[in-house]
């Protein structure tokens, strides 16, 4: 996997979206939560992901934008160590559900963790 997030790595489809909040499962690490969904996805990426910060807590677009952009450069940079031993179909939504912008370490360090958290949910699921 390539430690890089360009265009068709970032899921775009409001049709797989809807279907990712009707059907999704949910992991929580404050203040993120991910949203998954595994899939039969149509593209050379196995995983494929979107993020969001809510404009109830975050009222000006230019914040909401930062927290974005922080999200995913730590994604970006954990992604490669969470799937390097195997790799899922499927889509996510990373929520950031936190009142106060969080610094890119703490970010980093938050995201790893929810990774990990997805890792071990897929792990005992193909066990079971």
């Amino acid at each position: 996997m390539n430690n890089t997030l360009g265009k068709k790595e970032r899921l775009k489809s409001r049709k797989l979206i809807g279907r990712l909040f009707e059907e999704g499962t949910s992991i929580k690490n404050f203040p993120y939560r991910l949203v998954y969904l595994s899939t039969e996805i149509t593209s050379v990426f196995s995983v494929k992901a979107s993020f969001s910060v809510p404009k109830r807590n975050f009222k000006k677009a230019v914040d909401r934008n930062r927290i974005k952009r922080l999200i995913k450069e730590a994604y970006r940079l954990e992604k490669k160590n969470a799937f390097k031993t195997t790799s899922y179909n499927c889509v996510f939504m990373i929520t950031f559900l936190g009142k106060k912008a969080p610094t890119f370490s703490e970010a980093q360090k938050k995201i790893g963790e929810l990774l990990k958290l997805f890792i071990e949910r897929q792990k005992r699921k193909e066990n079971e």
